[in-house]
């Protein structure tokens, strides 16, 4: 097996895996999977700079550290800590963005999100990182916001957007990701069609479990990933082979 699978998008700091992480990371590098981990927090970011530490982590881990919106009442100072002091270790921003789901009275408001997303795409710009986005009905302000920053690598995780704003985010240049849903989302699968294949990555999103397919079990890049592929290739009409060297092909260009 001469290629190479990634999962764009994976929570591998999650405390559900944490007791087997390691058989995890193992299977990983056997089955020549390279995962980008995201976070959410600063805790979620001190551990997955401590857990990715070793150098040859990096040669099938892509360590990714962000302030999910969820918890847009973070300490900024302290996160931008994390990341002066440990950019060697660094390979990209995200999870980040914006989501009205969590606004409330208190500290998570439009603002707040706004004022950190902005953040850690300034953080993202300075050091010429990688950025992977959460955009759940919040679209169209953050490609408004993306403009204007200069960013070169911007994934669009779990795309779920119309196909006006799935035209206007490839028209910028946004990589657009796609998991397990289009296993069986019908939405999901018509959007596939009008991604411009050079913009095409895919993920899992683990732990999330997906009753609708894998049996609900915890999700893992091994099990995951090939169905995702295949669902892509009998989507598109390619051969297999043809989706995998894409992906692999976008994947790098993304990610380093």
């Amino acid at each position: 097996m001469s290629y190479m699978l990634y999962d764009s998008h994976i929570h591998l700091t999650d405390t559900v895996y944490d007791n087997f992480l390691s058989p995890i990371l193992i299977t990983l590098k056997g089955m020549r999977i390279k995962a980008c981990s995201v976070t959410v927090n600063n805790s979620t970011s001190l551990k997955a700079v401590k857990l990715f530490e070793e150098v040859n982590m990096h040669s099938f881990v892509y360590n990714f550290v962000g302030i999910h919106p969820q918890f847009a009442d973070e300490n900024i100072s302290m996160f931008e800590e994390i990341v002066t002091s440990n950019l060697h270790n660094i390979n990209g921003i995200g999870e980040i963005g914006l989501d009205p789901a969590y606004y409330n009275q208190q500290k998570n408001t439009e603002i707040s999100q706004v004022q950190v997303f902005n953040k850690m795409l300034s953080i993202a710009e300075t050091y010429d990182k990688p950025v992977s986005i959460h955009s759940r009905n919040s679209l169209d302000q953050i490609l408004n916001v993306l403009s204007t920053y200069n960013l070169k690598r911007v994934c669009l995780h779990w795309f779920d957007g119309t196909p006006q704003q799935l035209e206007k985010s490839l028209a910028t240049g946004l990589y657009i990701s796609y998991g397990p849903s289009i296993v069986y989302s019908k939405k999901k699968q018509s959007l596939l069609k009008l991604t411009n294949q050079s913009r095409l990555l895919i993920e899992t999103d683990g732990p999330v479990r997906y009753p609708s397919c894998f049996k609900n079990v915890i999700t893992l890049p091994s099990s995951a990933l090939m169905s995702v592929v295949r669902s892509i290739s009998e989507v598109l009409r390619l051969p297999p082979k043809n989706v995998i060297d894409t992906l692999e092909k976008n994947s790098i260009l993304f990610l380093d």
